[in-house]
């Protein structure tokens, strides 16, 4: 079996600047990722840490939906995109899930708009991860429908 990971696109149209910001601004990430607080700084060592409501519903192998997802801010250029290391979703029970990378690319579409890309790399050979990345992928899909959507309104 391959490992799992997480690659989704989406084209918007809006400047790559403020795509990027997008995902560093509090109120932005509230409306377009339902996160409850953020701590999210845009430069190398910065914190990326977001948190979710735990959901009221449990996953058979996740439990409860929610938590925080954290990480260090190791490489960040406005207008191209940042790299998050040491990422860990830490759910609202159960043990974390990590080390991960989070890779997100941010590039200007010729004629207008921008491409962001989003890439979520790390796994242990166990069914909580791959369920993990079953969960992510359709949380991911559905959370860059809504940065579109916020971004293009």
């Amino acid at each position: 079996m391959t490992a799992p990971n997480l690659d989704v696109t989406a084209v918007i149209a809006a400047p790559a600047g403020r795509v990027m910001k997008a995902f560093f601004d509090a109120e932005a990430l509230q409306a377009w990722w339902q996160v409850s607080h953020s701590v999210t700084t845009p430069r190398a060592l910065g914190a990326y840490a977001v948190e979710w409501p735990p959901t009221e519903f449990r996953d058979d192998l996740l439990g409860r939906l929610g938590g925080v997802f954290r990480g260090t801010v190791v490489q960040c250029h406005a207008g191209d995109g940042f790299l998050v290391a040491d990422v860990f979703w830490l759910p609202p029970d159960g043990d974390p899930i990590g080390p991960m990378a989070l890779d997100v690319t941010i590039k200007a579409e010729p004629g207008g708009g921008t491409r962001v890309r989003v890439v979520q790399t790390g796994f242990e050979e166990t069914p909580r991860w791959r369920r993990y990345y079953e969960v992510i992928g359709v949380g991911w899909t559905r959370a860059l429908s809504s940065l579109k959507a916020l971004l293009e309104h």
